[in-house]
């Protein structure tokens, strides 16, 4: 489909007053999201910027090269006028508008999480990624499987749940494309039919889920849901990918939420459908909470208080009464796989490190989002703190051995305050080297020696990413500001980090040092742009930049942070301190602190340098 971009400036009405007086003042929350061909997704980008704030409508929306999702609030006029401005492009020709009023009072703290107190319009890849394994092909959606609406989907659950032929029954199952956390609160329940929930923590985990299942699956008619039905458009694609045996796949259109707005009793529906929104939560006329409490099993159905597992910081259900008797919990996915509950911990003052004890053994600390707040046992008796768990992105060129090397003295200093993790960058890069003149040869040789390999999270437009390792000559002498020209690979490198972060646990915060500083300032605006707020405690920035990349808006990163540079600027040779000012500046000003040295492109160890670092983690023990 060829689609002519919309013009940003005949968006704008005159002004946003004139929006918010013309008719209806209730509020509500729109959703909707189209799969087409986006011939000019910056542009398609630009006019929602211009439309959505004309109208004072917050919320997210991901435009991407194969179409548009969108969760918006604002004043229903307003609404209405976004709805009527969009359908007027051909590119949304037959989506399904699902707008509902919402009068309830707001939650001002779920608001931000949800990304419902502000406008975030992000350019992606993909509307949404199935496959996080590059290894694996994403399908095509021109295979996605038939549209029932809530009609006729109700009527396939009637006529198989009240069938007295067994081979029909079995020929049936219902598949919730959710994640666990979704499923906890709400879920589809046909008497007789088998319903499959995979009890997935991500969208991502569902192909796996699905490649083990497959013999569930194969020969079934297969009656899929989601919340809003984007979910089931690209997990219906990858099961009727698999051929012979998988063609009978049908998605309930506009999701549990057309569903429900169908059968407001709530038909086959038990329970709520979680939102991704600041309602949370949207039930039916029908009584019974379907959740239960994590730690003492009564019912419970209200994730407002936004509990997480300590471990993979999924939400957790959790009870006021349980909340004040721990901070830490560990959800039914971790507990199966084996980590440790976390017990009921005090809060503690930091510690200095006159204070302890050189020959105290510590065993491995927990992997906890709270873990400053508990105490480990110590050789003699006594009780410690635990420490910091915090993950280190390495800089342009570097890999995770070079870097640890690099920071030893540093780690030295803070090892009975801080765990440090250190990984490689997804993208590997060719050895270089600087010829030096020979005199026995017309040629240069490279370096004899064995080389690591070295790795990047940005990389420039013209580099090219192999793994074959052979030297080549440097295009030309030492460029400090090549680090601008730095701006692809960011997609790759955030589903990478993503990825390690929910197979390796939580981390308390995180670290980078140059392009891994701008890495890790990139991944917590994501993140607040994704999820409403970073998943890290805090972010320790050493001679970092603002990446040239990304499409972002003006709200300033909500993490405690602290920038560490040289000051001057002559002091650091390949980062200036101006751009290292820059990057703090993405950062709330009541929230960071500004560490400047005189030693150059390094991560100090010396004092006072390391004391302001120490007593910058001390505040989250």
């Amino acid at each position: 489909m060829v689609v002519v971009a919309m013009d940003a400036t005949a968006a704008t009405p005159s002004s946003t007053q004139e929006q918010q007086n013309n008719g209806d003042g209730r509020y509500g929350v729109l959703l909707y999201y189209k799969y087409a061909e986006v011939p000019d997704a910056p542009a398609l980008a630009a006019f929602y910027e211009a439309n959505c704030r004309a109208l004072a409508l917050v919320g997210r929306v991901r435009v991407g090269p194969d179409g548009v999702n969108a969760t918006l609030g604002g004043r229903m006029a307003a609404l209405e006028k976004h709805i009527q401005e969009m359908s007027s492009n051909i590119l949304f020709d037959g989506t399904d508008f699902k707008l509902a009023s919402c009068e309830d009072r707001v939650d001002e703290r779920v608001a931000r999480e949800c990304g419902f107190t502000s406008l975030s319009v992000r350019l992606v890849k993909e509307l949404v990624t199935l496959c996080s394994n590059p290894s694996l092909t994403t399908p095509e959606i021109s295979f996605a499987g038939r549209h029932l609406s809530a009609a006729e989907f109700h009527s396939v659950l009637q006529s198989v749940g009240t069938s007295s032929d067994s081979e029909e029954k079995n020929g049936v199952v219902v598949l919730d494309a959710r994640n666990l956390y979704e499923t906890r609160i709400g879920k589809f329940h046909v008497p007789n039919v088998e319903t499959l929930h995979p009890e997935i923590r991500q969208y991502s985990d569902l192909p796996l889920w699905i490649d083990e299942h497959t013999e569930k699956l194969r020969g079934k008619s297969i009656m899929m849901y989601c919340t809003g039905g984007i979910r089931c458009e690209m997990a219906s694609a990858y099961i009727r990918s698999k051929g012979e045996g998988f063609e009978n796949v049908f998605q309930l259109y506009g999701g549990i939420q057309r569903y429900l707005e169908q059968f407001p009793d709530g038909g086959y529906f038990d329970g709520k459908n979680f939102v991704f929104d600041h309602r949370i939560s949207v039930g039916s006329l029908k009584d019974g909470i379907l959740g239960t409490c994590l730690i003492c099993g009564s019912t419970f159905d209200d994730y407002s208080s936004r509990c997480r597992c300590s471990h993979c910081r999924m939400l957790v259900l959790v009870c006021s009464t349980c909340q004040h008797s721990t901070e830490e919990y560990v959800c039914e996915l971790c507990q199966r796989n084996g980590k440790p509950c976390c017990q009921i911990s005090a809060r503690q003052d930091c510690q200095k490190e006159s204070e302890l004890s050189e020959s105290s053994a510590f065993g491995k600390p927990s992997i906890s989002n709270k873990v400053s707040t508990s105490k480990a046992p110590m050789s003699n008796g006594s009780e410690h703190l635990k420490k910091l768990r915090i993950l280190c992105l390495h800089g342009f060129r570097q890999n995770a051995s070079n870097f640890k090397g690099r920071t030893s003295a540093f780690a030295k200093k803070l090892k009975h305050i801080a765990e440090l993790v250190f990984i490689d960058a997804p993208h590997e890069l060719s050895f270089v080297y600087q010829p030096k003149p020979d005199s026995c040869s017309d040629k240069p040789s490279p370096p004899s020696l064995t080389a690591r390999t070295k790795f990047a999270w940005l990389v420039s437009p013209n580099t090219s990413c192999h793994t074959e390792q052979e030297w080549k000559i440097a295009d030309g002498p030492f460029d400090p500001l090549q680090y601008k020209q730095q701006a692809e690979g960011l997609e790759e490198s955030y589903t990478y980090l993503e990825n390690t972060i929910a197979q390796n646990g939580n981390f308390d915060g995180i670290l980078g040092f140059s392009q891994g500083a701008a890495m890790a300032a990139l991944l917590c605006r994501l993140q607040q742009q994704t999820s409403g707020s970073p998943n890290f405690r805090f972010g320790i920035f050493f001679s970092g930049y603002p990446a040239p990349v990304g499409y972002f808006d003006s709200e300033p990163i909500r993490l405690p942070s602290l920038h560490c540079f040289g000051g001057g600027e002559g002091h650091d040779r390949q980062i200036t301190s101006r751009a290292s000012t820059e990057l703090a500046g993405m950062f709330e000003e009541d929230r960071r602190t500004i560490v400047e040295h005189d030693m150059g492109h390094i991560v100090p160890a010396r004092p006072p340098y390391i004391d302001r670092i120490k007593e910058f983690l001390c505040k989250f023990m």
